[in-house]
């Protein structure tokens, strides 16, 4: 990954702000009030700008309003003003933006078209009719500085999670865009492919020539590479602007306020220090964070909180599987997966993208018909059970949200579960109105469910999945798209849930959050079970994580191995740590 990237264009002067924002105000149709509110700030050529702030605030329509997707595509009211480059997004062709701004989805297959990866990168600016010449220069120097020359002539579906996304930021680089807009690009990645894209984005940031805005949850992946961090409150108001140690060190109590994410060891230190701790200046890295404690003394009074792991003695089974092989279009995804969950467990299923995850909880819960006789839940084969059967016994959640939603409101869509049992309308009010409160929901209950944000959109999914009170429940990335308030909430619920009786089954890529919550980790590699066991086994077991392509989680890259502080140096989760909640 050496190669220069295509020159970005533009004829706008070097020393001018490539981006300006300016009391950006965006209302949809339908809705009443914009989101974002008030959004100012601008970008400079070399600059990695992070935007941060709550679920809702309007991180995604901030995006696609500096593109022109909003309003040219999405109809929305837009008040303020966005120029990139010069170029008014409100009345500029989407066509002609494309030249100077290129966005990066989510989700990269929203955005790959073609049959190779080289045909990819090139549709772009064959589309801009560039000489054929410039077209495979430009397509060579973008493959090349994000890794992918060598795979040209591949299918972009054979490549993986982080493959993909790595192409479709080629793509944009391919067409000389000036400013870059990524979107949660690592959302769907494992951590690998996590790393992946941030060695590219780190390499495009080095040349100097272009601007990134960065929409990012995972900041303890994203930290190395940013320059300046933008703060939008909960109504997408600009609340903080920056360079990353005067927001996200010397304004981390008012970001955790808002309920924003925060680098793991951030928030870890961010505790320690309530507990007493010198750390100053605030750690953002594992690293930072182990060096800091390892030059501090204890704080004077100080009785460290008692490392407690959830009770795993348990005999009753909620899940049994035994030889479950799932095939894709006649590819094997599963192969011979023999495993127990027991009842009452919250257990997390791990691996590598393309590991097989999703295709095992799809089908434990029956979305995926297994073999007959290979699943069992609590003595109910899926494979032979019908829909309504099944769904007194689990509640599922998907991936992507919108592939569950039936019903034209938020409110009906929670209540589509109860009237199915048919219960009283009174008594399917109560309930619907109670989970729409728990969940922030209640001033959305009479929108669309596809008007909803992204982190939005997930929490109705987890509500649908436990209104029913099924006694088990399977959620598949539960906390994508979520602010940490959101995060901790989702979570706290499902955890609540789980110490009542409820047996809970996640599917993550957050290795914290694996931590964190769950007692059980099933760990998966190309199709095969590589572990079922205690969390904390798990990850006890370095060749295990490594094959896997998994990292150990944040906080234990930090405490692990401490020498001045023994107390914290078995620490692996945030609710252990001297200080308080977080």
């Amino acid at each position: 990954m050496t190669a220069t990237a295509p020159h970005a264009s533009s004829d706008v002067p070097v020393d001018a702000p490539l981006l300006r924002v300016e009391h950006l105000a965006v209302t949809h149709d339908g809705e009443h009030a914009p989101t974002p509110a008030d959004a100012s700030f601008s970008v400079a050529r070399g600059e990695v700008v992070l935007v941060l702030g709550p679920s809702g605030a309007g991180k995604s329509t901030l995006a696609l309003a500096l593109n022109g997707l909003i309003p040219h595509d999405v109809p929305a009211e837009v008040a303020g003003v966005v120029s990139i480059a010069g170029l008014p997004a409100a009345s500029t062709p989407v066509a002609r933006l494309s030249t100077v701004v290129g966005m990066v989805f989510q989700d990269p297959d929203a955005q790959l078209v073609t049959g190779t990866i080289l045909d990819e990168v090139a549709f772009g600016p064959e589309n801009l009719r560039m000489p054929v010449a410039e077209v495979l220069a430009r397509s060579e120097a973008a493959l090349r500085t994000v890794g992918l020359w060598e795979r040209r002539r591949e299918n972009p579906d054979v490549l993986s999670g982080g493959g993909r996304q790595r192409l479709a930021i080629a793509c944009v680089l391919a067409l000389g865009s000036a400013l870059m807009v990524l979107d949660e690009p690592t959302a769907n990645l494992d951590p690998i492919g996590i790393e992946d894209v941030y060695e590219a984005l780190a390499q495009i940031a080095a040349h100097g020539d272009r601007a990134i805005v960065l929409i990012e949850h995972n900041l303890d992946a994203a930290i190395d590479v940013v320059t300046r961090v933008v703060a939008l409150d909960a109504t997408g108001r600009t609340v903080a602007d920056g360079p990353v140690d005067a927001v996200l060190r010397e304004r981390a109590d008012e970001l955790h306020a808002l309920g924003v994410w925060l680098p793991t060891s951030t928030i870890a230190a961010l505790r320690l220090r309530r507990a007493g701790y010198r750390l100053d200046p605030l750690p953002l890295t594992p690293g930072e964070l182990r060096d800091a404690l390892e030059s501090s003394a204890p704080p004077a009074s100080h009785a460290p909180s008692p490392a407690s792991s959830p009770d795993a003695g348990r005999d009753a089974t909620a899940v049994r599987v035994r030889g479950l092989t799932v095939r894709r279009g006649g590819t094997v995804v599963l192969e011979s997966v023999d495993l127990d969950v027991p009842t009452g467990s919250f257990t997390a299923i791990v691996g590598a993208n393309g590991s097989g995850k999703t295709s095992l909880i799809q089908a434990i819960a029956g979305v995926v018909r297994p073999p007959r006789g290979a699943v069992s839940l609590g003595g109910v084969d899926p494979a032979r059970t019908d829909p309504r059967t099944l769904a007194r016994q689990v509640g599922f959640v998907f991936q992507n949200p919108e592939h569950q939603f039936i019903s034209h409101t938020v409110h009906d869509e929670l209540a589509h579960g109860l009237r199915l049992q048919r219960l009283p309308e009174d008594e399917v009010r109560i309930r619907t109105d109670a989970v729409l409160e728990r969940l922030g929901l209640t001033a959305k209950a009479h929108v669309h469910p596809f008007l909803l944000s992204g982190g939005q959109k997930r929490r109705l999914s987890v509500g649908t999945a436990l209104i029913a009170g099924a006694p088990l429940l399977l959620l598949d990335e539960p906390t994508f798209g979520q602010d940490r308030a959101r995060a901790d909430q989702l979570l706290g619920l499902l955890e609540e849930l789980n110490q009542q009786g409820t047996t809970v089954v996640i599917v993550t890529h957050d290795m914290q959050l694996v931590t964190e919550y769950a007692d059980r980790t099933i760990v998966l590699g190309d199709g095969r079970l590589l572990a079922a066991d205690a969390t904390a086994a798990v990850f006890d077991d370095a060749e295990l994580v490594a094959r896997a392509g998994l990292r150990l989680p944040p906080l234990r890259q930090a405490l692990h191995g401490l020498t001045a502080h023994t107390d914290l140096a078995k620490v692996t989760r945030w609710r252990d740590l001297p200080g308080g909640a977080r």
